[in-house]
């Protein structure tokens, strides 16, 4: 039994793609990649955690065959919200996991019991700019007003991760491995609420996707920082095969 995670895989079956620039270089036939590199590796009692950004379907029809393909992979499979994610309602997630119970598995207000760990986690945000930027690309300020709709965000991401923390640990877990959509910080953060959310109950890992390109790889935390390991998972940083987390 071992645990992966890997994210954005931004999958367009029945929708024309709308970031055109993920036609080529590692993005191209990237879902044929992907699914290559699960059959090698993951075997039917493993896990594996897709951190967000599933499908460019608007709505859960438009989505169907993203999914499908998700399901026919091998193992256990986690779904985390992405920003992208519009065929997820958050009030809904419910429904979602009714629905394909057996199949996939959505996390959020929840959590997912992996042995002795609980798997945690919520879409997340942070402010991402815009950031005004001198001759030298020194940050010298930002967008005041999308700062403060940032904070609102955040707020809401937070309370929604404390409700996953809480659930399984009143079930009793005190191992847990935190997923997150967005990262854990910005660029001019060097902690979060979500980084004191992780020290406060002692996760041992966060995991999460969002960034994009070379330019976007170390917009966060990497490596180890007061006791636990932060990895990217983003499916063209990692291309395409999946992180084992956990053996």
């Amino acid at each position: 039994m071992a645990l992966y995670a890997l994210g954005d895989l931004h999958l367009h079956f029945q929708v024309q793609l709308k970031a055109p620039g993920q036609k080529d270089g590692v993005w191209k036939n990237h879902e044929t990649v992907f699914r290559r590199y699960c059959s090698e590796m993951i075997r039917p009692d493993d896990t594996l955690v897709l951190v967000g950004d599933h499908s460019w379907g608007r709505n859960l029809s438009e989505a169907e065959q993203d999914l499908q393909y998700i399901s026919d992979l091998p193992g256990r499979k986690i779904l985390l919200r992405g920003n992208h994610d519009m065929f997820w309602d958050a009030k809904k997630t419910q429904a979602l996991n009714e629905r394909f119970s057996g199949k996939l598995f959505f996390l959020q207000n929840n959590y997912y019991a992996y042995g002795e760990y609980a798997l945690v986690g919520t879409k997340g945000f942070t402010f991402e700019g815009p950031f005004m930027i001198n001759r030298k690309r020194q940050v010298v300020g930002w967008d005041e007003k999308k700062k403060e709709r940032s904070e609102k965000l955040i707020d809401r991401e937070l309370e929604r991760l404390r409700i996953s923390f809480e659930a399984a640990a009143n079930d009793g877990f005190t191992k847990f491995i935190m997923f997150l959509h967005y990262p854990p910080t910005n660029i001019l953060e060097r902690s979060s609420g979500f980084t004191k959310m992780a020290e406060e109950y002692g996760a041992e890992q966060v995991i999460y996707a969002h960034c994009h390109g070379k330019s976007r790889f170390h917009d966060s935390i990497l490596g180890r920082r007061k006791g636990i390991e932060y990895s990217l998972v983003s499916g063209d940083f990692l291309r395409w095969k999946p992180m084992k987390v956990l053996p």
